[in-house]
């Protein structure tokens, strides 16, 4: 058999030879991806949160509706209709 060229190297390219990064300088890129974040607003934050709510009642409230009929539905299948 023939090697087969679609052999890779390992993800991290493969010339690092198990380099571990010091927690000085994870620190360091920590703090520096956390900069590049975009903060919300006090305003956008506080949309959010209401959008958020909302959404999340009009969820429970449907599953409470789905619930309470099912639930209805199958006493009434094993009660024999009587309630």
């Amino acid at each position: 058999m023939s090697e087969s060229s679609a052999v890779r190297e390992p993800r991290g390219g493969g010339n690092k030879d198990n380099e571990r990064t010091s927690p000085a300088t994870f620190y360091r890129q920590v703090v520096a991806e956390l900069r590049k974040v975009v903060w919300p607003t006090q305003e956008q934050l506080i949309t959010y949160f209401i959008v958020v709510m909302v959404f999340v009642v009009a969820m429970m409230a449907l599953v409470s509706a789905l619930d309470l009929a099912f639930g209805r539905l199958v006493f009434a299948l094993f009660t024999g209709g009587s309630n």
